[in-house]
């Protein structure tokens, strides 16, 4: 019972790892159908900015607020040089522009950092481990639960309490109604993608507590994992996102804790398996994409 109560813990702190990524795809993805395969070299960007204090002896959190304000400002740099022009364009064509920049950043780092995997130290209290009966509890742990929390609360008071987020689920609902009622569509879609941003920039925060290093190449991998989770979800539904981020990490726990060390290596076909077994039983995802963005 402690190693499946281990394993669920850990599987929640995975999840809410993917959730927050996975709203992120999902705020722009209901406005504007853009899947942004870019979004997770925004991840990429923060890791670097941080690589960067660290050398220059300034505080952790410094790297922290640092590496969240350098994701969400190239969230904004992307919509605007490289989206922004293509708005009009055909869904698939947009979708390729993103796999394109994706593509040409992480390669950019690749060229001009390094290949290899480059450790971003983390502060001595997050080695530290609490007991609870039975469980280990460590505190990067606590950190990304208690964030995570945080930040969930927070866009969605964001969303509801605010005229600019109430812009945008009235977009994510139709929005060409929306720009006919006066809205600025570039204000509604310039918000989306620093939100998007933002949260980019939580979740590498978190991804780095736990893994301790960035390489050029690991924004495709958990972006992946980002649009598997909307599928599970719902595409177009942010909230789930949310809730299908929850489910790959728990899966993906899972799989890596109990299946034989000699099939560890089959868990990204098992849960692109599960995914197409929920597609083929509910093939509009867990939650109705025609709820999107009602909070």
């Amino acid at each position: 019972m402690n190693t499946v109560g281990q394993q669920l813990l850990n599987g929640l702190t995975l999840g809410s790892t993917y959730a927050l990524m996975a709203l992120g795809v999902a705020m722009v993805f209901s406005i504007l159908h853009l899947a942004n395969f870019a979004h997770g070299e925004l991840l990429t960007i923060c890791g670097y900015v941080m690589l960067g204090l660290r050398y220059t002896g300034a505080p952790w959190i410094v790297w922290v607020i640092a590496g969240i304000a350098a994701s969400t400002v190239a969230a904004l740099i992307m919509e605007r040089l490289a989206f922004r022009p293509m708005r009009h364009a055909n869904p698939i064509a947009m979708m390729v522009a993103s796999l394109g920049l994706s593509i040409l950043i992480s390669y950019a780092f690749e060229a001009f950092i390094s290949p290899r995997a480059r450790a971003i130290p983390q502060p001595d209290w997050m080695n530290t481990a609490l007991s609870l009966g039975g469980l280990q509890i460590r505190m990067q742990y606590i950190l990304i639960i208690v964030v995570t929390i945080v930040a969930l609360v927070g866009t969605l008071i964001l969303l509801r309490r605010t005229v600019i987020g109430t812009a945008m689920r009235a977009a994510a609902e139709d929005f060409d109604a929306v720009r006919l009622m006066g809205v600025k569509a570039n204000r509604v879609i310039a918000a989306a993608f620093a939100l998007s941003g933002f949260l980019a920039g939580i979740a590498a925060v978190l991804i780095f507590a736990i893994r301790g290093s960035v390489s050029p190449h690991m924004g495709f991998a958990l972006v992946l994992n980002a649009f598997i989770a909307n599928v599970i979800g719902g595409l177009g539904n942010i909230w789930g996102a949310v809730l299908g981020g929850f489910i790959v990490g728990f899966i993906e726990t899972g799989f890596r804790a109990f299946l034989p060390s000699n099939a560890s290596g089959f868990t990204n076909g098992l849960l692109f398996l599960i995914v197409a077994i929920i597609l083929i039983i509910r093939p509009e995802g867990l939650i109705a994409p025609k709820s999107a963005a009602r909070v």
